[in-house]
């Protein structure tokens, strides 16, 4: 009986300082891939100039891989059957990968964005029913940053099967207005005034100019069309300060009029 009690010890003592030796490997080894990708890495990337979008899905593709090698030696270390291990990660992955298709189908999305390139960090786009700028583009989700400052997480998948806009891609946008003038209004004048104050405002480009025409007719008097172009970080301010050249105008308010005939 002491024997075994003995040898149980003994053999305690040395599972105990391998597992403290697994756990001090994992501590380190995760320490040493954040350093080797988030600094050298990462950094070694950003010197070359290759866009940040690129770097992060690289950091996140290697950080998994090298955590998964990681685990498979510690497991060796410990005495455990490392082959028998990548059998089951296999099987494993097999079954994940047929019950989880939805993100493998969210990977390989993620993977034609990276090499198709419709948008990168920072672009500010509409896709997946999401609009705002982009902050990442990751293994399986892209965030993006709305309007209302929400951090929102799009499936690389439902991006990549949907339409995609991106406003960053061209120098300059279009800002579509109306202003509804009366019967009391000329178009032509009015025509000429918008466009003189239109080049006025603060970020409107003058190639191409503002187009300010009739656009249709309505029961109150004739509808313009008045539409700057404008570089896209400028867009909403661009966007307010147009209306308020049409609100100042001093058009006439518009009326509708009817006539009844009576019989």
């Amino acid at each position: 009986m002491e024997a075994t009690i003995q040898y149980l010890m003994n053999h305690a003592v040395d599972f105990g300082l391998k597992l403290l030796g697994a756990l001090a490997l994992w501590i380190v080894g995760g320490w040493l891939i954040k350093f080797l990708l988030n600094n050298l890495l990462s950094r070694g990337m950003s010197r070359q100039k290759v866009d940040a979008t690129v770097i992060g899905y690289v950091v996140s593709a290697l950080t998994v891989l090298l955590k998964i090698v990681l685990a498979i030696a510690i497991l060796g270390f410990l005495g455990l059957p490392t082959t028998t291990f990548a059998a089951l990660i296999a099987a494993a992955g097999l079954a994940i990968g047929m019950a989880w298709s939805g993100l493998l189908s969210n990977f390989a999305a993620g993977a034609f964005l990276m090499i198709l390139r419709p948008f990168k960090a920072g672009d500010f786009v509409s896709s997946g029913g999401v609009i705002g700028t982009v902050e990442e583009v990751g293994l399986f989700v892209t965030t993006i940053n709305t309007m209302d400052n929400i951090r929102t997480f799009v499936g690389n998948n439902k991006i990549f099967s949907d339409t995609i806009q991106n406003f960053s891609a061209n120098p300059f946008r279009r800002v579509d207005l109306v202003a509804q003038l009366s019967h009391k209004d000329n178009p032509s004048t009015a025509i000429v005034l918008l466009k003189e104050r239109l080049a006025k405002v603060a970020n409107v480009i003058a190639a191409p100019a503002p187009d300010v025409e009739i656009l249709t007719f309505t029961p109150m008097g004739p509808v313009l069309a008045v539409r700057p172009y404008v570089h896209n970080d400028h867009y909403w301010q661009v966007y307010f300060d147009t209306n308020k050249v049409i609100s100042e105008a001093g058009f006439a308010v518009p009326e509708q009029h009817f006539q009844v005939k009576q019989t």
